[in-house]
This record gives structure tokens, C-alpha cells and sequence, in this order.
């Protein structure tokens, strides 16, 4: 029978529920356990899909197309699970479904109330999720802070799962904040007993808590915390801040025993965790044996979690070669005002991201024509490859005016153009080319020399692609074409033939990055970039030397 873990959090938002969980499933994943994770929203949006990156971040989109919660990213990054649609809830999906359900006459005249009918929903989708996945352990991540109105319909029905499926399967985990107050930075334990205290009020007595805090809590800590809040004081655990990545957070949690504790609870046994890969990554991190910079040229630079993925996937690309990689965020509007040089100078390696609209639009193919005049190492994602294919249209080609008929309808050369089934879409949520699709490599290129397969399978979010009416044009004029969605005849990866590694991709691959299995596209990007740094840097220190 599938155990599972309901993690809430309290006092403030922002603590870091999503690593808590993740790192959870990485530690049971160690003992030998099969675990899958899941994200309650208490949004009324459907999915985070339509919402803008400044309020909620980065939108992470699953194999099977779901436009999910940037904390889907963390589960798949920490554990080698898979998720789907099913792994993101929200509001908007459950109050969608009830009132569906009732129009279609579901409920046989009852009246539908929050209780049982919405409780009953959120119960059945986490178990479907379960029982999808076949996982051990189901662990489940409440967005939100205790207290909040909109939250309460979930916590009552994790409260009834919990009574439901008695408590050898069920586990609660509670992460508060253990705030420093005043010049002696003094620990105050109030707001962690005040949010338990409200959790009980609502009927869930929590297994276990969490306690951010700068440092490791003292043994009186704990047992006061114990005391007041009806736990053991093993049970009261810190999420003490790192120093050097978030993945040292499961050896961390692993050393005060949260492991052990869940599985005592469930009544289950294991060997102890092998817990070497992670220590290996840590390693690298704090002991590099080079380093280099990437730019991040962006149209969200002011919301560091506009970027996450991206910023693990330079991170994890930086450790085959044993390399830290220090990300230069770059807003792309400023590069529109020129003095270009001095803004990228400093950068070892480009990478033009994803986006949507026209601010920024010219900064970043502004970028894309400085690295490929430079020979600077260059990554462009979604819109970065269409940057990267207007400037070299309007700059090597010569199609003036060239741009993307998301930009400018009236253009004369529209080289991006929206995808035949999209145009009679009218709806904007969850209806662009989303989720996996395979991609055929072309032999001989260095995307084929990266991944080092035929085929690969990525992750797609957009709406616009390359004209294929101007491929030839730009084949002609020093293009590749080095991967291709067959089916379709879309492409999806260029590359340009006089150029030490200059990438650009339609979809996603950012998704697909794991610290322990860093994306091919991404290391590459980061061995070139090393490369660049070496030769550029004794160019100068030539160039020193003779004047």
C-alpha cells in the first residue's frame, strides 16, 4: 500500500517547502524506495501557464504537456521520478472539475458544497497520482502558508486523507521559520508554536517539523519546540540555510535522521542512504577546479526564479568539468542602447532564454550577433533561437526588415512565423505546442556530437518556429539545420558552420537537466565557454604584455 507525506508550511511563504519535499524523496530514493511527488496550488488559475514570470516564476512543463509550478522542476531534478499533468493541482482544476461534474448532473440533485464534494476531488486526485506513478511513497507539497483562506479546502482534505487512511500511512511534515530578532540575532520559537497551534486548530497534529533558521538549533530548542508543539524533540529538525547549493540539503536532513523518522512512522526498513553522488556534487561546488561566466541575457532578470531551470542546468552543466559556473543575468533593454561590448565583455559564454513580447526583442538579438561576430560561445532556447535566426536573416543574409510575425505581422520577411495549428486558436491557456516531441539529429553536427544518439525527445512550450519557406536561403548562407521534428518537418536545432559552438534550439532543454545527469547541450556549452575563456585570456595577457 502506497505511504504517503503531506508537507505544509507555515509563518511565511517562501521557506522552501519544494526543496524540503524534494529532498525528502531523494533521501527515501537512497534507502531503495520508490517515490513520487505532487504540488497543490491554491490558485484559481487552471495552471500557472497564463501568469506573468515576475508573479510566480518560471512555468515548468512535464513530458505530457502540463504547464505546472516551478517546484515540479525541483522533484524532477532531486529524484528520478517522472511527472505528468497529474502531479500539479490547483484551485482552478478542482472547482473546474466539481462544476463540470455538476452540470453534466453528477451529483444527482445534491447540493454541492465544499464539504465532502470539493474535499472529495482533492482527495481523488492525489490519489490518482498515486496509483498512476506505483510509487511507495507519495509525497505532497501544499503550497501556500497555514492560514491563508484559500488554503483551507486542501489542509481539511489532507485532514480527512489522513483519518481515512490511517496513521501508519499518512505523515505530516510542518516547515515554519525560526526568525533571529535584534543586534544579539536572538532565535525566537513563538511563530513556529503559533502556526502548529493553527494547523491543530484545523485538525492536523504534524509528524515532524522543519525549522529554517540561519544555524543548527540547540537541544534546549528542540525540546522547547517539542514541548509546545507535541513532538519528540528528534522530531524537530532545522532547514538550516546553506552556503554553497541546495543540494547539500539531503545530506543535511539525512545527518539530524529524517529519513529514519519517516520510515519508523510507516513501519518500514532499509539500508542506510548512499548518499556519494550528492556528496560528489557538493565537492565540485565548493572546491572547482576552474570556473567560467555565462550571461543569461533576459527579459525577467529581476526575478531570479523567472530563470530557475536554466540557472540549474548551467550549474549541472559545469560538473562533468568539474567547473563552477557563475551566471551574469543581463537585462536584454539595456543592450538596446548600445555600448553592447562592455555589457558582454565579461561573459565567457551567451545564453539567450525563452520569452514572450516584444521589450527586450532587439537587446537580445543585439547579443546573438555580438557572439556570433566574436566567435563567443552561444546557447539560444525558444526565443533565442528566433533571435538568433532574425539577426543572422537581417546580418549575414540581408533580409532587411526581417523579424517574427509575433513582432511585426507586416513584416516583409517573416523567418518566425506562428505554427499552422495554431492559428485558429483563440484561447490562450494551455494551448501552445506543449510537452515531448522527438528530434532527429543530423550526423556530423555538434548537437548529434553531444548527445551522442540518432534521436532525442525534449520538451516543448511555444507557439511560433522557423519559416521552412527560408530555409534553404539560410542553408545557403552558412546555416545548419542539425535537428528536425520529421513529422512535421520543424525545425528544431541551428547551428552555424563557421562558428566554435553556436546552438540554438526550439524547445526547452533546460527541463531535462539533472545534477546528476547534466543535459548534454548545457555541458557543451559550458566546455566551449572554458575553452573560450582560456584562449580570450591569454589573448589579453599577450596583448599586455606587448604594449
Amino acid at each position: 500500500m502506497t505511504k504517503y507525506v503531506f508537507v505544509t508550511g507555515g509563518v511565511c511563504s517562501s521557506l522552501g517547502k519544494g526543496v524540503a519535499a524534494s529532498s525528502l524523496g531523494a533521501l527515501l530514493e537512497a534507502r531503495g524506495f520508490s517515490v513520487s511527488l505532487q504540488k497543490i496550488d491554491p490558485y484559481i488559475n487552471v495552471d500557472p501557464g497564463t501568469m506573468s514570470p515576475f508573479q510566480h516564476g518560471e512555468v515548468y512543463v512535464t513530458d505530457d504537456g502540463a504547464e505546472t509550478d516551478l517546484d515540479l522542476g525541483h522533484y524532477e531534478r532531486f529524484t528520478h521520478t517522472r511527472l505528468t499533468r497529474l502531479s500539479s493541482v490547483s484551485t482552478g482544476q478542482i472547482y473546474q472539475a466539481v462544476i463540470q461534474r455538476e452540470r453534466e448532473g453528477g451529483y444527482l440533485g445534491q447540493t454541492v458544497q465544499m464539504i465532502p464534494h470539493v474535499t472529495d476531488e482533492i482527495k481523488a486526485r492525489i490519489r490518482q497520482a498515486a496509483e498512476q506513478s506505483g510509487a511507495d511513497i507519495h509525497i505532497v507539497e501544499l503550497g501556500g502558508t497555514v492560514g491563508d483562506f484559500e488554503g483551507i479546502p486542501f489542509l481539511e482534505a489532507i485532514r480527512q486523507f489522513g483519518q481515512e487512511m490511517g496513521r501508519r500511512s499518512v505523515l505530516y511534515i510542518h516547515l515554519t521559520l525560526v526568525p533571529q530578532v535584534g543586534v544579539g540575532a536572538e532565535r525566537k520559537t513563538k511563530p513556529t508554536q503559533h502556526s502548529v497551534k493553527e494547523l491543530r486548530e484545523i485538525g492536523i497534529i504534524p509528524d515532524i517539523l522543519l525549522c529554517r533558521s540561519s544555524r543548527l538549533l540547540s537541544r534546549d530548542m528542540q525540546e522547547k519546540i517539542a514541548l509546545f508543539c507535541n513532538v519528540t524533540p528528534e522530531a524537530v529538525i532545522t532547514a538550516r540555510d546553506i552556503e554553497t547549493t541546495i543540494f547539500e540539503i539531503p545530506r543535511t536532513l539525512s545527518d539530524q535522521g529524517l529519513d529514519d523518522l519517516v520510515l519508523e512512522r510507516f513501519g518500514l526498513e532499509a539500508p542506510k542512504a548512499d548518499l556519494s553522488d550528492w556528496d560528489r556534487i557538493v565537492q565540485i561546488l565548493r572546491h572547482p577546479r576552474q570556473e567560467v561566466t555565462i550571461g543569461i541575457i533576459g527579459k525577467y532578470t529581476q526575478l531570479h526564479d523567472a530563470y530557475k531551470s536554466i540557472d540549474k542546468a548551467l550549474i549541472a552543466g559545469g560538473l562533468p568539468h568539474e567547473s563552477r559556473v557563475h551566471i551574469l543575468r543581463i537585462e536584454s533593454s539595456t543592450l538596446e542602447h548600445g555600448d553592447v561590448e562592455r555589457h558582454l565583455e565579461p561573459c565567457d559564454g551567451i545564453l539567450i532564454p525563452g520569452g514572450f513580447g516584444a521589450r527586450g526583442l532587439e537587446g537580445k538579438i543585439q547579443a546573438a550577433r555580438y557572439a556570433r561576430e566574436n566567435k563567443v560561445p552561444f546557447f539560444g532556447i525558444c526565443l533565442g533561437l528566433q533571435c538568433a535566426v532574425i539577426e543572422y536573416a537581417r546580418g549575414v543574409l540581408g533580409l532587411e526588415g526581417a523579424s517574427s510575425t509575433e513582432l511585426d505581422p507586416d513584416t516583409p520577411h517573416p523567418v518566425i512565423s506562428l505554427l499552422s495549428e495554431q492559428r485558429a486558436i483563440t484561447e490562450l491557456g494551455g494551448t501552445m505546442r506543449l510537452g515531448a516531441y522527438p528530434c532527429a539529429l543530423l550526423p556530423g553536427t555538434k548537437a548529434r556530437t553531444a548527445y551522442g544518439t540518432q534521436e532525442v525527445s525534449e520538451r516543448h512550450r511555444h507557439r511560433y518556429e522557423f519559416n521552412s519557406a527560408y530555409r534553404s536561403r539560410f542553408e545557403d548562407g552558412g546555416f545548419i539545420v542539425s535537428g528536425l521534428y520529421q513529422e512535421k518537418d520543424l525545425v528544431e536545432i541551428i547551428e552555424l558552420r563557421e562558428h566554435p559552438w553556436f546552438i540554438a534550439v526550439q524547445f526547452h532543454p533546460e527541463f531535462k537537466s539533472r545534477p546528476r545527469k547534466p543535459h548534454p547541450l548545457f555541458a557543451g556549452l559550458v566546455g566551449a565557454a572554458l575553452e573560450y575563456r582560456r584562449a580570450h585570456r591569454a589573448e589579453v595577457r599577450s596583448a599586455s604584455a606587448t604594449a
